[in-house]
């Protein structure tokens, strides 16, 4: 089975955040970028799925220049292609501008499964997936744990972590999308074979022309939601602070939780 991976670039959660100038988004002078915390693990599943049915994984993503280093990274762990949305018309979309994007670009592609990560580290929606999936017109589940291809890989039993510990299972008709969570697997490292390889393996850089897209559709001119500012929180005052061994600062933290803040 060959497996569609999205994956997005985005900044270094370690790295010292700075709002650019014109409060739209991040600084990215000097700004280290990574691949999305949960999309590594999209990626070792994907890897792991298609070493057990003899498949090949083609990783997707959409961004500038600067995004060919990530899918030269997931090429390093493995998969076979990877597919650069990196026209200017692709740039600055929402969740729906760049799931129509991917949409057009995995439909170009024999693929039995969809495998993204749950949300992105740095705007979080978490709907870019769930908006892919009705475009492709596939079942999907988020917050998946555990994924196990059955009845001759026509369907997949899925494990999805949800509240107060509990899991839930059912099954999926391929193909599908399906969003997992960090914490599924233990991503591979990326061998000097593996980083020689990625060297020479095939990326796509398809126009919306050659997908058959509406360039005022995408990006910006096809989004439904604007960024119009970012700021770091406030700082707050008048912290107060309690003293004495920790049966009394328990109880003094319950009153005040229960007097001043009402929320007991």
């Amino acid at each position: 089975m060959n497996i569609a991976v999205c994956i997005k670039q985005v900044p270094d959660t370690e790295a010292r955040l700075r709002v650019a100038k014109d409060r739209r988004w991040l600084d990215d002078e000097d700004l280290r970028y990574v691949i999305n915390e949960s999309d590594e693990h999209a990626i070792e599943e994907a890897l792991q799925i298609a070493e057990k049915t003899g498949g090949e994984v083609v990783v997707f993503s959409l961004g500038p220049d600067r995004v060919k280093e990530s899918l030269r990274k997931a090429l390093a762990l493995g998969a076979a292609r990877a597919v650069h949305l990196c026209d200017d018309a692709y740039q600055g979309g929402d969740a729906t501008a760049t799931a129509r994007a991917l949409a057009a670009a995995i439909q170009k592609e024999e693929v039995g499964l969809v495998l993204t990560g749950s949300q992105s580290d740095d705007v979080g929606y978490g709907s870019t997936a769930s908006i892919l999936a009705g475009m492709l017109g596939w079942p999907q589940a988020w917050l998946v744990m555990g994924v196990e291809l059955e009845d001759g890989f026509q369907s997949a039993k899925v494990t999805r972590e949800m509240e107060s510990g509990m899991n839930e299972i059912f099954r999926l008709q391929l193909p599908a999308v399906i969003e997992v969570q960090a914490g599924i697997n233990h991503p591979r490292y990326a061998s000097l074979k593996g980083i020689m390889k990625a060297k020479r393996k095939p990326m796509a850089t398809p126009s919306p022309d050659e997908l058959s897209l509406d360039p005022s559709t995408l990006g910006a001119d096809g989004s439904r939601i604007e960024i119009v500012d970012i700021a770091f929180p406030d700082t707050g005052e008048g912290a107060e602070m309690f003293e004495g061994d920790p049966a009394t600062v328990a109880k003094a933290l319950v009153e005040k939780l229960r007097n001043d803040a009402r929320v007991l």
